[in-house]
């Protein structure tokens, strides 16, 4: 069972703003590089939106570079700030771990997610 809570979405005009969050107490002093990925409804299929390593090095699709940006605070917070919102932005959130070890391996299963809907 997933343990970490994501947290933020929303319904936004097109051109808007929204910043997710993800709790996952523990990842930061523990080292596990986190993700945010994102599910529309249309197919189902899970894309990897951002990432950021224990170093703070980033990642991020070509869909979303320039306007979204993910960061951590020093405690158990992931955040994807989000801009320039677009409709094709809307779907289900999730943030998970991409370290497939240890500690960090409570943070693998899929959780609940957050719903970002874009719409006018």
């Amino acid at each position: 069972q997933a343990q970490q809570v994501e947290s933020g979405g929303g319904l936004v005009h097109p051109g808007g703003s929204l910043r997710l969050s993800c709790t996952a107490p523990g990842f930061n002093s523990n080292n596990c590089e986190m993700a945010w990925y994102r599910q529309t409804t249309e197919n189902q299929k899970r894309e990897r939106v951002s990432s950021i390593r224990p170093g703070g090095r980033t990642t991020y699709a070509d869909s979303v570079k320039g306007r979204f940006t993910i960061s951590k605070d020093t405690k158990d917070t992931v955040y994807l700030q989000m801009d320039s919102l677009l409709p094709d932005d809307t779907a289900l959130y999730f943030c998970k771990t991409e370290t497939i070890s240890g500690f960090c391996l409570r943070y693998y299963e899929w959780g609940q997610g957050t719903q970002v809907t874009v719409s006018s």
